[in-house]
């Protein structure tokens, strides 16, 4: 069921990673939600919301600390993922409201995590009537062959990088300036 409001989730994860393959054993795994809600109408990001997820099947690495800024302490404080879902349910009303990320990575994995943990999808189905990749929005925004990252978005857009990259709320809220920025060029999707 979507909902007929103007707001969108506009999602980016964190997720377990490492320098090279993971450990025997190791998964990836979500350690951070990062969430920004946007008034399409209003073209304005209403609030930003961040959500740890403690990690089961592996552990944060050096390298994954040296990228995100998460360690293992920190995201031992989180919430399991299937309360991280119900959190995004009851409180963000995924499932409703559309939803984007930068590319297919955070469907991707919320599906995979989603499957092995046997927790619900947290953002209804079919996955392409309710996610956008604004990734591949931006690319036919701008007349680009090549698709780029957040962060090279930013800058061709003329935009500045607030907070730190690979920071899920950070991206999420620098993320959502992008999707605003195509929206006032008139190239963001109308979600029906």
């Amino acid at each position: 069921m979507r909902d007929d409001s103007p707001l969108l989730n506009v999602i980016d994860v964190e997720a377990t990673c490492w320098d090279g393959q993971p450990p025997p054993g190791s998964v990836h795994e979500i350690i951070e939600i990062g969430l920004t809600v946007v008034d399409v109408s209003a073209r304005r990001r209403v609030s930003r919301h961040r959500v740890l997820v403690r990690p089961v099947r592996s552990a944060v690495s050096n390298f994954c600390t040296e990228l995100t800024g998460l360690t293992q302490a920190e995201v031992d404080r989180g919430v399991t993922f299937a309360e991280a879902c119900r959190i995004l349910v009851e409180e963000h009303e995924a499932g409703r409201r559309p939803w984007a990320s930068w590319g297919e990575y955070d469907r991707r994995q919320f599906a995979r995590q989603s499957q092995a943990d046997g927790v619900a999808y947290p953002f209804g189905h079919p996955t392409g009537r309710t996610h956008t990749n604004a990734k591949a929005v931006f690319a036919e925004a701008y007349g680009l062959r090549k698709k780029p990252g957040m962060h090279h978005a930013l800058q061709i857009a003329g935009l500045p990088l607030e907070g730190r990259h690979h920071r899920g709320e950070d991206d999420a809220w620098n993320i959502a300036a992008l999707v605003l920025d195509m929206v006032a060029r008139g190239a963001w999707p109308v979600t029906a």
